[in-house]
């Protein structure tokens, strides 16, 4: 007969402790970081509109693009930062009457994107100027579960930019 299990070897592992995720502006990302980030192709392809290569001067674009949203709307993209560390980068865009969330992180940090997603709904939640939030994710994207559980709802398909994107929304009222 085996020996009895102690009661320390009977216990479940504790789960690992998530790593703080914490949102700052683009500009405070080093560009380094950006660049190798969108240079990844496990990136690329699930990005129907990157069709060019990431360098300083693609990267100066765009965030001075994600940084007019902030001036205009007061809203935008963040770079995303878990434990202190660029894990990718995302936020809100107005487009037209709507508030569109975005999310593109490190394919090594993809487990991440609900808890970021949580906290970046908490904060549409307290802003009286989105009463719902839309997710465009191109057809290539099959494991759509995350936002079923956070209650998204699919709307069909749109055509942005030449491409088409599965539409999604989210009532944060």
């Amino acid at each position: 007969m085996p020996p009895a299990a102690s009661p320390a070897s009977s216990r479940a592992e504790p789960r690992p402790v998530p790593p703080e995720i914490t949102f700052v502006r683009l500009p405070d990302v080093p560009a380094g970081e950006i660049i190798a980030h969108m240079s990844d192709p496990r990136v690329a392809r699930h990005m129907p509109l990157l069709d060019f290569a990431w360098d300083e001067a693609r990267l100066a674009g765009f965030v001075a693009a994600k940084e007019a949203c902030w001036t205009r709307d007061g809203l935008g993209h963040w770079g995303i930062l878990a434990g202190g560390a660029y894990v990718g980068w995302g936020g809100f865009q107005r487009e037209g009457d709507e508030w569109d969330y975005g999310l593109v992180l490190r394919p090594d940090r993809f487990g991440l994107g609900l808890p970021v997603t949580r906290k970046a709904l908490a904060i549409a939640r307290s802003d009286a100027r989105i009463p719902y939030v839309t997710f465009l994710l191109p057809p290539s994207r099959r494991h759509l579960g995350a936002l079923r559980r956070i209650g998204a709802a699919p709307v069909g398909t749109v055509e942005h930019a030449g491409a088409r994107f599965l539409k999604f929304r989210l009532d944060t009222r």
